[in-house]
């Protein structure tokens, strides 16, 4: 999409600036031009000021608003302050409008199922109407930009950012974020896409730590999913606060300039990430904060976020020559052609005193309960102990620390949401129990920290009078998000013995999963008949779960992570090269561990139902793909699905790819398309997929996309490990531009 302008800056063919001092007529006039009309009356620190992304702090001087110091704001997070902002803003001399930013990662006040747990639902429609609908909920206060979708592929558990992002692998999060960047343009705000790049990578899962990634790797990994925000009109793009292979990213001009602005042809905003700009003197490669002005603008950064410093030294930079001035105007541009695109200068101030009515709307928070049924990924369920029967189940034993733990169910990133407007586990399932006549007791066993057992006995009196337990139990909130990456995947305190306490009695146990991410469970899987991972659920979550365990609703969530064993095994992907000595078990000489299993726990895709799917050979309806027109250039495959149980359900056909002889070791399968198909008992139904041929390809160190010619082959089924396959041929091997989306012969 090279010289392509924003998706809101295309959507916009007349905006009027309500500047009495811009000469240009306002409605008349084509957007360049009113954007040169309003550059050509700033001064070098207004200019300056544009670039300048202030939070919302205690210290915060409401004078740079009048001198046009201040051109966007962060954590400005309810109609009072936004508005507050924008009038002192609307009152300087040339009376630009602010751009008004918040991390809305899952929700505002009404708040969804963290981003990872969305990515379960392997449902882009799904995802774009839930971001809307954040989106909506933020629009209503003020807010005007969001700093999402986090595009980054998480390849590390241990990483406390896993939650924002959409999983290990880069097909369903490049789907995922391009239905996010969408889903936040219906509701109204405009979107960034983070972090640029490979900050997934950070060594040890630890945030904030450096990346090594190869060029073949960053393109091949890394890239796919800012690829395809840009191709859904992202508007714009946020720096990664890591150095990648020795320089961090607010610094490098390959990476901004060379690959982002030229490979990926991505002409919107850059921000650089909470004072990432500032922190190129603590990475080592700046001296002082003027010269990291110089570093990060001639790199191709356009704004500064909350350090100050381009406010600060920018002007001096470019009246010393340092910086062309050339260089901040097209980056005031930028953000110019934003706020032109917003309808900013049109719309007229916000009246707060509205915006409350408009948050917590029976709409949203419908969305929000189907946005967490759809995450709810059904482990096991060992002799059908789920769904819960009535005529067996009279009595149910709730137990565990997150079972009525609100404010660990809003979440990190929770926006403004309120543990007072949060349905619990607890109250949702004695709500649904109570409509079945089933009796629900409450032993909570533990607080969060689980750090005595004072309440065991009465858990355990509870699980002994029961006909079936409930556990929930997991992370709290706080090991997940920014700045909680973690060496260990174990749940916090005396968990696993409160569950062995429970269990002890010999009912059926449910156990419900808690938390951001999988975690280790370890003798849990015996413990517990039936597991079910629950995720942070966010506002609507307790009617969600409910309605799933008593099988109102049909678990379909598939795992958009691969479940390990122990956290030793980290990193830990489905998309492993094949290697020399590829693993065999009980075979010491391959790959693998002397005490332990490689392999997951529960493959990527995983995902059970209270029915069963039949998946058929695939069908490759184009066997041979030759020379042609490649824009168009697709297989087609079709696989039958069939429902084979007593019940309704949705089954999430998945199709991975293979090359099992290629110029360079390729990985065993990767994922190439997914269909959701809602089956009736006895149905079946054809799941159609599309994959460009470009899609088949691999890319080299500087970007170059390889198509070579030969055998692949495709794999159909309901996860990872699914065996029934086809080959196909492709005849012609074709080569594209660094960056380039198609492929050239």
């Amino acid at each position: 999409m090279r010289g392509q302008v924003s998706r809101w800056v295309r959507r916009v063919v007349a905006a009027c600036l309500s500047l009495g001092a811009v000469a240009t007529p306002a409605a008349a006039a084509p957007l360049e031009e009113r954007v040169e009309a309003l550059l050509a009356q700033m001064t070098l620190e207004e200019k300056a000021g544009q670039l300048n992304l202030i939070s919302n702090e205690p210290i915060l001087d409401s004078g740079a608003f009048a001198r046009g110091e201040v051109g966007a704001v962060i954590n400005f997070s309810n109609a009072w302050l936004a508005a507050d902002a924008d009038r002192l803003a609307r009152a300087s001399r040339l009376g630009i409008p602010l751009l008004v930013g918040l991390d809305v990662v899952h929700g505002y006040r009404t708040v969804f199922p963290l981003p990872l747990a969305l990515a379960a639902s392997f449902d882009p429609l799904l995802v774009r109407r839930s971001t809307a609908a954040m989106a909506r909920e933020s629009a209503a206060v003020g807010i005007n930009w969001t700093f999402a979708p986090m595009a980054d592929v998480a390849r590390d558990l241990r990483w406390g950012r896993v939650v924002e992002g959409l999983g290990e692998d880069p097909w369903l999060t490049g789907r995922l974020t391009g239905a996010q960047v969408e889903g936040f343009r219906d509701g109204g705000l405009a979107s960034t896409l983070k972090h640029f790049a490979g900050y997934g990578a950070v060594l040890g899962g630890r945030d904030y730590d450096a990346t090594f990634v190869s060029g073949a790797e960053l393109h091949d990994l890394h890239l796919p999913p800012f690829r395809a925000g840009i191709r859904s009109g992202a508007d714009a793009v946020m720096t990664a606060l890591t150095a990648l292979n020795g320089v961090p990213t607010t610094a490098d001009t390959g990476l901004m300039t060379g690959i982002l602005r030229r490979q990926l042809g991505f002409s919107g905003l850059v921000v650089a990430d909470w004072q990432a700009v500032s922190s190129l003197v603590k990475h080592g490669v700046a001296r002082n904060g003027a010269e990291a002005v110089r570093k990060a603008m001639l790199a191709g950064v356009d704004m500064d976020m909350t350090s100050g410093l381009y406010l600060r030294h920018l002007p001096e930079e470019v009246r010393s020559g340092r910086v062309p001035e050339g260089a901040v105007d097209a980056a005031v541009r930028r953000v110019l052609r934003l706020k032109f695109g917003l309808g900013l200068f049109d719309k007229p101030l916000l009246d707060p005193a509205g915006a409350e009515a408009r948050l917590l709307l029976p709409e949203t928070r419908r969305i929000a309960r189907e946005a967490a049924r759809a995450s709810l990924v059904l482990l096991q369920n060992r002799e059908e102990v789920l769904p819960i029967d009535p005529k067996k189940v009279r009595r149910i034993a709730l137990v565990g620390p997150f079972a009525d733990a609100a404010w660990d169910q809003v979440g990190p990133h929770e926006g403004t949401g309120q543990p007072h407007d949060t349905v619990t586990i607890l109250a949702g399932l004695r709500e649904r129990a109570a409509a079945a006549g089933v009796e629900v007791v409450f032993a909570e066993g533990c607080s969060r920290t689980c750090l005595d057992r004072e309440g065991f006995p009465a858990a355990v009196r509870a699980a002994q009078e029961a006909d079936l337990v409930v556990a929930v139990m997991g992370e709290p909130r706080d090991r997940s998000g920014e700045g909680s990456s973690t060496a260990y995947l174990d749940w916090p305190g005396l968990q696993h013995d409160l569950l062995a306490a429970v269990a002890a009695p010999g009912k059926p146990v449910a156990l419900v999963v808690f938390g951001g991410r999988p975690t280790e469970l370890g003798a849990a899987l015996e413990r517990a008949h039936a597991v079910l991972m629950a995720w942070i659920p966010g506002t609507e979550g307790g009617p969600a779960i409910a309605e799933t365990l008593f099988g109102d609703a049909n678990p379909s969530g598939k795992l958009p992570v691969s479940w390990p064993r122990s956290v030793g095994q980290m990193p830990l992907t489905y998309d492993v090269l094949p290697g020399g000595r590829p693993h065999q078990p009980n075979s010491r000489w391959t790959m693998g561990y002397a005490d332990a299993s490689p392999l997951p726990l529960f493959p990527f895709g995983h995902g059970l139902s209270y029915t069963r799917f039949d998946y058929g050979e695939p069908e490759v309806l184009t066997p041979r793909v030759g020379p042609g027109d490649q824009s168009d250039a697709a297989l087609e495959v079709r696989a039958a699905v069939t429902n084979i149980g007593a019940r309704p359900g949705r089954a999430v056909a998945q199709l991975y790819l293979s090359q099992p002889v290629a110029a360079r070791s390729r990985p065993k399968r990767l994922l190439k398309g997914a269909v959701p198909l809602d089956l009736a008992p006895g149905e079946t139904r054809y799941a159609q997929f599309r994959i460009p041929v470009r899609d088949l390809g691999y890319h080299e160190p500087d970007g170059t996309l390889v198509v070579e010619a030969g055998e692949y082959r495709v794999t159909v089924g309901g996860d990872s490990t699914a065996t029934r396959s086809a080959g196909v041929t492709v005849d012609t091997g074709w080569r594209g531009p660094p960056g380039g989306d198609q492929a050239l012969r």
